[in-house]
């Protein structure tokens, strides 16, 4: 790592670390959506088979593969279906070449223009990111919910999801993706480490002790390095294939719940992703799901 990369972040978090917490590096497209619920989500079965939904929209049909592996989101999801949930939502926020969004219970009425994304049942749910197994490819089905700052254990939005669309990246976007993911692991790491010296930092501040400073950094950015090199960041074979061909956002990965997959209806998804927006990513014609069932 570079250290003079680390100085800037270490002196920031010395100063502000009281206020605001470990700093966030999640991208403004990926952090915004969110609800304000904490509450936990409902008990799951025990089984690990996946489950089927199809979704009626006003642009044609979608059918998503739930997994069996992640069975709390799958649970839940299927519990709202059935309860009518998503009937007469929105996709209320829509950006090409990077995903489709919905799930706000409150866009079923919404006027022309209000803004949206912050519905939901009451309470979220436990995080179950099963990475490398599932990543953000292209029709990849995820859980949206609040940032890092707010919500570091990452919990999902009780009701609010989104599907992937992305974009194909070549042989070196991705190893400069690669290489972004690693620093960003490092940088998390190091974040961490400061926020458990934080007395420490701040009593050093206080004194003006710009040596014991520069001492307890370099020491927490060996700590760092050892520690990534403990647990080294890598695309996968499987991965590196997806990104490559048919596409996804890579930048999103380890860091939200991916629970599903679409199996059917990506040009409905496609149709959808290339509709006009205002200013706040909102379909300027109401895009909606008119209805979702199991697939038993």
């Amino acid at each position: 790592m570079n250290k003079k990369r680390l100085i800037p972040v270490f002196l920031v978090l010395a100063a502000a670390i009281l206020v605001a917490g470990a700093v966030t590096l999640n991208n403004r497209k990926s952090s915004e959506t969110m609800t304000d619920n904490n509450t936990p989500a409902t008990e799951t079965t025990k089984s690990t088979a996946d489950a089927t939904v199809e979704f009626t929209t006003t642009e044609g049909d979608i059918t998503v593969r739930l997994f069996g592996d992640t069975p709390r989101h799958r649970d839940n999801f299927l519990k709202l279906v059935r309860e009518g949930y998503y009937n007469g939502v929105l996709f209320h926020r829509v950006i090409k070449d990077f995903m489709v969004q919905t799930g706000d219970p409150d866009s079923k009425d919404a006027p022309a223009g209000k803004m949206l994304g912050t519905g939901g049942p009451d309470y979220t749910v436990d995080a179950e990111i099963v990475y490398p197994r599932h990543f953000h490819k292209r029709g990849a089905l995820a859980a949206a919910r609040q940032g890092d700052q707010v919500n570091p254990e990452r919990k999902s939005s009780g009701s609010q999801f989104y599907i992937v669309t992305g974009k194909v990246y070549n042989d070196s976007t991705i190893g400069q993706i690669e290489r972004q993911m690693q620093m960003a692991q490092k940088q998390q790491i190091f974040n961490d480490l400061a926020k458990e010296h934080k007395d420490s930092i701040m009593a050093l501040r206080r004194n003006r002790d710009q040596a014991g400073l520069s001492a307890l950094q370099d020491e927490l950015i060996a700590l760092t390095e050892k520690k990534a090199a403990e647990n080294p960041v890598a695309l996968t074979p499987e991965q590196r294939e997806a990104y490559t061909t048919v596409g996804g956002t890579p930048h999103l990965d380890n860091q939200y719940t991916v629970f599903g997959e679409v199996i059917s209806g990506m040009d409905v998804v496609e149709k959808i992703e290339k509709a006009e927006t205002n200013g706040q990513d909102r379909p300027l014609t109401d895009v909606r799901i008119i209805s979702a069932k199991v697939v038993e």
